[in-house]
């Protein structure tokens, strides 16, 4: 690979589809992502459901919306004293 698409491929991040279940926090959102997952032995599909919190400045999400997440850099929290 070149070093253009070494960049490229860095930047792409995962983008996910969800339902918002909770908007009671300030400029938070919790969603709920649902996926299928297929059993090792019996073959069957099993629903699995993952509640992610996301960022929601505006605050104009509100509870049955389906919106789009992507994920971001980490924030690291900065330590006062000790």
């Amino acid at each position: 690979m070149t070093e253009q698409n070494t960049q490229a491929a860095a930047k792409v991040s995962k983008t996910l589809t969800g339902k918002v279940v909770s908007n009671k926090m300030q400029k938070t959102i919790a969603v709920e992502i649902e996926r299928l997952v297929r059993h090792e032995t019996y073959g069957k599909y099993l629903r699995r459901t993952t509640k992610l919190l996301a960022h929601d400045e505006a605050g104009e999400c509100k509870e049955g919306d389906i919106v789009m997440i992507s994920e971001c850099r980490r924030y690291r929290a900065t330590r006062i004293g000790a």
